[in-house]
Formats: C-alpha cells, sequence, structure tokens
C-alpha cells in the first residue's frame, strides 16, 4: 500500500498537521509568539540542532507561517515574527497547553499561565461554539461533510461515515 501525503488528504487536521505535527515546530511556534524570535536564542532554548531549527524555520517562512524581518543593518541581523496565518496558531498551542498541563504537569503544578491583558486575569483555552457560547464536546457536536470533502486516501471510512450524516 502507498502512502499518501498528508498535504494531499481531504482533511484539514491532516493537512494542517503535514506542517504542524512535529513538536519542533510546535515548540518553535510557542517561543516565538512568546518573544524568543532570534535564531541563535531559539537553538539555545530548545537545545535543537541548528541543522533542524534552520529547516523547521525555513519551512514556517515558506508556508507564510514566520515572516524573517531585518531588525540591525551593521552587522546584518535578522529574527522571527509570526504572520497573521502563524497567530492564528495561538489557539491551537493554547488547547494544547491546556491539555498538557491537565495531564501532564508535574506536582508542581503547570509550568506557565496565560494572562489576559483585556481583564488581567489569568486564563485557560476554552472550545466554545461561536454561535451560542455553550461549550464544544465529542458528546454534544458531530461531524458532517463540508464542501472539499471526498472519499480518498485519509477519508476512506470517514468520508463515507460523514456523508449517512447529511
Amino acid at each position: 500500500m502507498t502512502r499518501t501525503p498528508l498535504g494531499q488528504v481531504a482533511c484539514s487536521i491532516a493537512r494542517a498537521t503535514d506542517l504542524f505535527g512535529d513538536a519542533w515546530t510546535a515548540l518553535i511556534m510557542r517561543d516565538v509568539i512568546a518573544g524568543v524570535t532570534r535564531f541563535d536564542d531559539l537553538a539555545r532554548d530548545l537545545g535543537i540542532s541548528r541543522k533542524v531549527l534552520a529547516a523547521r524555520l525555513a519551512r514556517l517562512v515558506e508556508e507564510d507561517v514566520l515572516v524573517r524581518e531585518r531588525y540591525q543593518d551593521h552587522p546584518p541581523r535578522e529574527h522571527y515574527r509570526a504572520t497573521v496565518k502563524g497567530e492564528e496558531l495561538y489557539p491551537v498551542l493554547l488547547a494544547l497547553m491546556a491539555w498538557g498541563d491537565r495531564w501532564y504537569a508535574g506536582p508542581e503544578g503547570p509550568p506557565a499561565r496565560i494572562r489576559h491583558l483585556d481583564c488581567g486575569h489569568d486564563t485557560v483555552s476554552v472550545p466554545s461554539c461561536a454561535h451560542c457560547g455553550g461549550p464544544l464536546t465529542p458528546a454534544n457536536t458531530t461531524q458532517l461533510p463540508g464542501p472539499g470533502g471526498r472519499v480518498g486516501p485519509g477519508t476512506r471510512v470517514l468520508g463515507p461515515l460523514l456523508a449517512e450524516r447529511a
């Protein structure tokens, strides 16, 4: 059986994880959004090889998730900044953080907190319905076929299941 690249599967989760399913990519985005934006600082913070970091950063720039910007001319120095597309990954990072805090935080508690600057309180990510504000859970939601859905690699069983619900 031949494998289909995730980016070609008719599933937004598959397509997103084709880019973002790597732990280093998530940690790079965590750092850049938190303010660690220089290559050497990212390498030092993450303990990642420079070769792997360079490859991940190049892909994130290629995908328009990060942009490389000059911040100093003499000597030339650049850093990375999240684009709008990159900033929209923030809720994904917050959801992973909340899940990790719940299930994997040590006895000391979570390693970081999120402060909402508008109200001044610490907060957690809460998935809610865009229409009524109610919580979203597997028990109170269902997946339906979308206009880009199709049966194929990665959706041979799921595609027909969703079609039955329509």
